[in-house]
């Protein structure tokens, strides 16, 4: 068999570039082998689907598998790809319910989307019934019906990251007792400290028991619970647990024919997505990425990324030459009735990359006060006091407040390498209910200007 573009990965890489590339050269059929049978499913949904708020599993599909099929796209599911021979140039592929069935597929250009893998703890018994990680959704899946099939009351998390908070908000929402267990003197450790300690407050608030500077050690069966030790005399009887400690990158294929590698062994990739074998594409949470404000290349996890990366990858097979500009790690969560979101450099990030950093953190209301119900909302602005360009921002307050839609703002500007002065001259809109004449976001820049 023998295809113009063959792509290694069925998630938002995989089915970006894809997709762009149908949108460019009609007589291209790319071919996506994913690994599973869930091409282009919402892994990021998968907390609302644990929570109930999603009711079933199939909701999370971006798009039906006879939809990608209509754009155009072929797909090989549940088929594993066991080597590259860039020499060559073809693939053999294995389809995992059948024996010695391995088969050659020639390409022209390959994309490597295989994503990241669950970093694993060493943590004697993650093997038992009952402890799961949650990544895929396979996982997902697993995971509610264990909930659904046994009498589960207490569940602990290990991480306290973006994934473990979202996860205890879906196990509250499900009626259960639910403990983190964090390695860190706090959680969500992306944010600045005072926010750290406003989401430990949220979390305790919905009745979250929140452990942190301790490490878990251990995991024994004892009847029908399970026994959690480890330092500072941590000691917890559960029914489930539930571990999510961070992602590295998937990148055995390419280490096996010597692909360049670099953070968490993320691919190293040039700004057209290239890797160091001629003809061989990657990103998504298999690769490096480049920062816009520093230049550098850093890792990201993160579903917004591969998106951007397979549509540049989309446009280099099809001939448009396009490099990617790089990102600023804009994130967001919601946990409980709390919004928290970042972009750009946090202060200790900016510090590290050399800027002679500025920051100023604000309190204010979201709009107008005489218009009920109004909430406190804080920013912290980042910015080089020596260029007075905006290198970062982190808002945090209620989920009614356009948290998540203000740090796109900061983040339009960041990217755009705006300063102080520029951004207060943004022409933004207002009405009581939403805003104030000067939007809380320009009152912080404002607040760092004196």
């Amino acid at each position: 068999m023998e295809k113009e573009v063959v792509i290694i990965g069925g998630s938002d890489l995989g089915i970006s570039t894809a997709l762009r590339i149908r949108e460019l050269n009609k007589n291209i059929k790319p071919l996506v082998i994913t690994n599973n049978n869930f091409p282009n499913f919402s892994i990021c949904g998968i907390p609302f689907y644990i929570s109930g708020e999603v009711k079933c599993w199939q909701n999370l599909a971006h798009r039906k598998e006879d939809d990608i099929r209509n754009k155009g796209i072929e797909l090989l599911l549940n088929t594993e790809v066991t080597n590259i021979n860039h020499q060559e140039k073809y693939i053999l592929i294995k389809e995992k319910d059948k024996k010695d069935n391995r088969k050659k597929i020639f390409y022209n250009k390959l994309v490597l989307g295989t994503g990241g893998k669950n970093i694993i703890p060493k943590i004697e018994g993650l093997g038992l019934p009952g402890v799961f990680f949650m990544r895929w959704m396979e996982d997902a899946i697993n995971f509610n019906r264990y909930l659904e099939s046994n009498k589960v009351k207490d569940a602990l998390i290990i991480g306290g990251g973006y994934v473990g908070l979202e996860m205890a908000e879906a196990l509250v929402k499900r009626g259960l007792n639910v403990t983190i267990v964090e390695f860190f003197d706090n959680v969500l450790t992306t944010v600045n400290r005072n926010f750290r300690d406003m989401v430990k407050n949220e979390l305790e608030k919905n009745g979250v028991k929140v452990i942190t500077s301790t490490a878990v050690k251990k995991i024994e069966k004892e009847g029908d619970k399970l026994i959690v030790t480890g330092n500072n005399s941590l000691k917890e009887k559960v029914d489930t647990i539930a571990a999510s400690v961070g992602t590295e990158a998937n990148t055995k294929l390419g280490k096996d024919i010597g692909l360049k590698r670099g953070i968490k062994g993320a691919y190293k990739v040039n700004r057209k997505m290239q890797t160091s074998i001629e003809d061989i594409y990657a990103g998504g949470d298999c690769a490096e990425t480049l920062n816009n404000i520093t230049d550098k290349y850093t890792y990201y996890a993160l579903g917004t990324v591969a998106h951007k990366h397979g549509r540049i990858i989309g446009d280099n097979i099809c001939g448009l030459d396009k490099e990617f500009a790089g990102v600023i790690g804009t994130q967001s969560i919601k946990l409980f009735d709390l919004v928290i979101a970042r972009t750009g450099l946090s202060e200790e990030e900016a510090v590290k990359n050399g800027f002679n950093v500025k920051t100023k953190l604000l309190e204010s209301w979201d709009h107008k006060v005489y218009y009920p119900p109004v909430y406190k909302m804080y920013t912290e602005v980042i910015i080089d006091s020596d260029s007075r360009r905006i290198l970062g921002a982190q808002i945090m307050g209620n989920k009614n407040a356009e948290i998540a839609k203000r740090i796109d703002i900061f983040a339009a500007a960041i990217f755009n390498k705006m300063k102080t002065n520029d951004f207060n001259q943004l022409d933004l809109s207002y009405t009581p209910p939403l805003s104030s004449p000067w939007d809380p976001v320009q009152m912080a820049v404002q607040e760092i200007e004196k």
